[in-house]
């Protein structure tokens, strides 16, 4: 097991930054060694939760990207098991060819498992096929004790829902088994919407979702005025195979951001223009387009590290839901406000969620809309703002994903989150002297 001892490290947002020691083992019996040394530990993916998820300042992270071998597949009942470094992009590149794809993906694919597990991921097919949990059997974690716990809904049910968008906090998932979704082609079938505005945005949403698999909008974030809320609209359903459309797996090449990035080149100004262009070069209305998955699914990820984009500073992500009652009102404050309060918000994200899982007190997604905003950092001004927003989500019964989170209050967790208690419950039985730590535990009062 390498040891890579102090060193700098930070989420995708660039901020807040931790030094922590780093240990990265290359099989399970050293990732058990790590675990039960003295001290505190936290297990990492890839590293892609925007804020202080997925380190421990106070302690030793694990790498886990090296724990990625794959255990069995039942082809005849779409059955993955895989240890948990295993990633999204391992995922697709060796089961489209056979026919599969991940029952639920986010943004990015440069996700591991465990991290899926830990932030019980959702995608543009949660108002149909809802997060992570409803898809994964069971899995493996080592606890705080040293022991290998069986976690599913039968065995352990408490700690399968507590460890599902617990952040890491309760062990160290290693093995799971997840139900994959068959496929009859590695490409999808999306039909285009421009909307002047966001009732019309949410009005297509509501018309005519139910008849998509996938779903999301492209907003406009900084038109103001009768624009706010202006989108683009891409729905989708899997395409069939045939006419050219196979199990194919292209791998595009990723342009890389330069390390140092003049992050003046991105700005209020710079932003707006291309958002304008985006918005009217694509047609009122568009039918049965075909997509490959990758750029229909994983957009960003054409440009390797643009984070970078937004300079030294960095970004944060702020992500919330909103409840349907209310929610109309409460997406058109929070961008008005966004818009004119702060820098603005140079991607801003659309999406329905469906049913959320009742059973998991942190999971994230609940029915209603849910917004995600990336606006650059700019220290306890921005810190300020987001607070005002804050007050809008739990006004309205509304929460933020932790999984983007950098600078939420302990205060504010427990406003939005009400099952809160029954979480630290779990956390305090399996994990009695905090032995499961990162800076985001710390900052939410999720560890002792």
């Amino acid at each position: 097991m390498g040891s890579l001892a102090n060193q700098r490290v930070w989420g995708w947002g660039r901020q807040p930054v931790g030094e922590t020691e780093l240990r990265r083992p290359e099989r399970l019996r050293d990732l058990y060694a790590a675990v039960s040394g003295e001290g505190t530990a936290l297990a990492r993916g890839l590293g892609r939760s925007y804020g202080d998820a997925s380190f421990n300042s106070a302690g030793t992270t694990i790498l886990m990207e090296r724990i990625d071998r794959y255990v069995d597949f039942d082809p005849s009942a779409g059955v993955v098991e895989c240890e948990a470094g295993v990633t999204i992009d391992d995922l697709v590149r060796h089961f489209v060819p056979r026919g599969f794809f991940p029952p639920v993906v986010p943004g990015t694919k440069h996700v591991t498992m465990g991290g899926a597990i830990a932030s019980d991921i959702h995608g543009k097919n949660h108002h149909k096929d809802g997060s992570l949990a409803r898809h994964l059997l069971d899995f493996e974690l080592l606890t705080a004790s040293g022991d290998i716990v069986t976690c599913s809904r039968d065995e352990n049910p408490d700690l399968f829902w507590a460890t599902l968008g617990g952040m890491g906090l309760t062990g160290v998932v290693t093995t799971l088994r997840m139900q994959m979704t068959p496929v009859a082609s590695a490409y999808v079938e999306v039909d285009i919407d421009r909307a002047p505005d966001l009732d019309r945005t949410l009005e297509l949403f509501h018309e005519s979702d139910e008849n998509y698999r996938y779903s999301v909008a492209w907003v406009d974030g900084l038109a103001g005025g009768r624009s706010l809320g202006r989108s683009i609209l891409m729905r989708g359903n899997p395409a069939p195979s045939g006419d050219g459309r196979g199990l194919d797996v292209k791998r595009r090449k990723e342009r890389s951001v330069p390390k140092i990035f003049p992050a003046a080149l991105l700005n209020r100004t710079s932003v707006k223009a291309f958002n304008t262009l985006y918005y009217r070069r694509h047609p009122r209305q568009a039918r049965g387009a075909v997509q490959h998955y990758e750029p229909f699914f994983f957009p960003l990820d054409a440009a390797r590290d643009w984070n970078r984009l937004y300079g030294k500073r960095g970004f944060t992500q702020y992500q919330c839901v909103l409840p349907y009652e209310g929610g109309r009102d409460g997406l058109a404050r929070i961008l008005e406000f966004v818009r004119r309060e702060t820098r603005g918000s140079f991607l801003t994200v659309l999406k329905r969620f469906g049913p959320g899982e009742a059973d998991s007190p942190l999971s994230f997604p609940m029915p209603g809309y849910t917004l995600a905003m990336d606006i650059p950092w700019r220290g306890a001004a921005l810190e300020s703002a987001l607070e005002r927003i804050d007050a809008i989500v739990i006004e309205l019964g509304g929460r933020v994903y932790l999984t983007k989170d950098a600078r939420l209050s302990a205060e504010s967790l427990r406003a939005m989150y009400d099952r809160l208690d029954e979480w630290l419950a779990v956390k305090r039985r399996v994990d009695p002297e905090s032995r499961f730590v990162s800076d985001l535990g710390q900052r939410l009062g999720l560890v002792a």
